[in-house]
């Protein structure tokens, strides 16, 4: 094997990060084309809105590294092989004009929006009429940049505001119990270390409780945030099991000596065995003393089983052996103890626990919930529909509508003409042509990308604040709890 194939880092080459049949493009154009104008849009799926997240790390980490002319030679040789016409004389004139910085302007939402679907959420378009086949080069590694953090943004936006209704409802301090009930359990269950720091960090947009540190690195690096989230000590199987199945209670009890502190939380997996006994008799009566003695909160997590049956019994047994108190709404809360559950948790089930507790009178601060595969992994572009188009075109200086609207499904027509994203009198937003919106009407969206420039920044912080404004809007439904 030619070495000179494979001598850079995957990912590093970015005439190499995008579909084989992007590389022809460029011959299949009009005679003429000066510029190609996309757009990013959600068109439906499983949410009624998007939380907008990803597009800074992508900038930060990607486009701001500059076409090499060893970038050239590989993506040459291995085209020679794979079967593509190659447009060499185009990148080394871009790298000789450009500097090797792709001539492509994006402009977006800020990033913690959240947006209707079926909105223009990015545009992006060549500003060097010789390079008209640089916007849809990129359209690869730009959508799946967007498609993924924003899914994952989104869904986890939905369980917060999933969870902060059952709060409201049981829980005399909703605000402040809500940036922990979501943990983030997904690093080990997505395909790859950066699929953990996007999928990771997005979640974070909405919540603080995390144990994927590849997240945190993600933060600093790309939004400029010291610590984006937090976790606590916890046990896993092994270090339960490890101490053998007679000393079950002596592994227990090592927990409460290591980290059972005054005002300390720790969380101990408890099914290695029976869930059941181990709340009654381990937890609620051998080690109850020495529970309640450390001044801590010991946080059980069953791991197994059906999750809504099983959290109610824990809870039920829990509330027997530690006793509870009574908030201001009516609802119990345990006393020394709570509960996570981090298996099988989905929207679906999340939603069934909580309804659970809620109609057997206990409140939702009594549990938290730990989401993996379900949150990171187990989405995909179609959860949102997501796509980029081309809407328009310039050739030879005459601007020209570019669309699709295939006679088979009209759900894939895409929007026509250069665009822009404005709010309506009743508040609400909605995409436009450009030559429609008036003068009084201002672009949602904003330049953040230009010729290799980063031009518009954005901080976690600011991010989270615009996420929390919108985020009620990704579930309206009022229906019984």
């Amino acid at each position: 094997m030619n070495r000179h194939l494979t001598s850079t880092p995957l990912g590093n080459n970015l005439l190499l990060r995008t579909d084989s049949y992007k590389v022809s493009h460029w011959m299949q154009y009009p005679p003429g084309t000066q510029t190609v104008y996309s757009y990013i849009e959600s068109r439906g799926g499983l949410f009624t809105h998007s939380l907008f997240f990803g597009l800074q790390a992508y900038l930060r980490e990607y486009l701001q590294t500059p076409v090499t002319h060893a970038d050239v030679e590989e993506a040459a040789a291995l085209m020679a092989v794979h079967g593509e016409p190659f447009n060499r004389e185009g990148w080394l004139h871009l790298i000789e004009k450009h500097g090797g910085f792709m001539p492509v302007r994006i402009r977006a939402v800020p990033e913690g929006s959240v947006t209707p679907v079926h909105n223009v959420l990015v545009t992006i378009e060549n500003t060097d009429p010789e390079f008209f086949w640089a916007t849809s080069f990129l359209e690869t590694e730009l959508l799946r940049a967007i498609w993924y953090p924003t899914t994952v943004a989104t869904l986890s936006a939905a369980a917060r505001t999933m969870l902060l209704r059952y709060l409201e409802a049981t829980c005399d301090d909703p605000q402040g119990q809500i940036a922990f009930r979501l943990h983030d359990f997904g690093a080990r269950g997505v395909s790859s270390l950066e699929s953990a720091a996007l999928g990771g960090l997005a979640h974070l947009v909405n919540f603080m409780g995390t144990d994927t540190l590849a997240a945190l690195v993600a933060a600093r690096r790309y939004y400029d945030c010291d610590v984006a989230g937090f976790s606590i000590p916890a046990a896993e199987h092994s270090t339960i099991t490890g101490w053998g199945r007679e000393h079950e209670a002596d592994a227990y009890g090592n927990m409460v000596d290591q980290f059972g502190k005054p005002g300390a939380t720790f969380a101990v997996v408890s099914d290695s065995y029976d869930i059941f006994n181990a709340c009654a008799r381990l937890w609620g009566e051998e080690l109850k003393a020495k529970v309640v003695a450390s001044g801590a909160t010991l946080v059980v997590r069953p791991d197994s089983g059906d999750p809504a049956e099983t959290t109610l019994q824990v809870a039920r047994i829990l509330a027997d052996r530690f006793g509870t108190t009574t908030n201001a709404k009516g609802f119990r809360v345990l006393n020394n103890v709570r509960i996570i559950q981090g298996d099988g948790v989905t929207l679906d089930s999340l939603r069934l626990c909580l309804s659970n507790f809620y109609h057997n009178g206990f409140s939702t601060e009594n549990i938290s919930f730990g989401m993996g595969g379900g949150l990171l992994q187990q989405v995909h572009r179609d959860t949102m529909q997501w796509a980029m188009k081309c809407s328009a075109m310039q050739v030879n200086g005459e601007w020209r509508d570019v669309y699709k609207s295939p006679v088979g499904d009209r759900g894939k027509a895409s929007k026509k003409g250069r665009l822009a994203l404005v709010r309506g009198e009743d508040g609400g937003v909605q995409t436009l042509r450009e030559e429609l919106r008036a003068p009084d009407q201002p672009d949602l969206l904003r330049t953040v990308y230009e010729n290799g420039r980063i031009v518009e920044s954005t901080t976690f912080e600011a991010v989270r604040e615009r996420a929390a404004e919108g985020a009620r809007q990704l579930i309206t439904s009022r229906a019984p709890l």
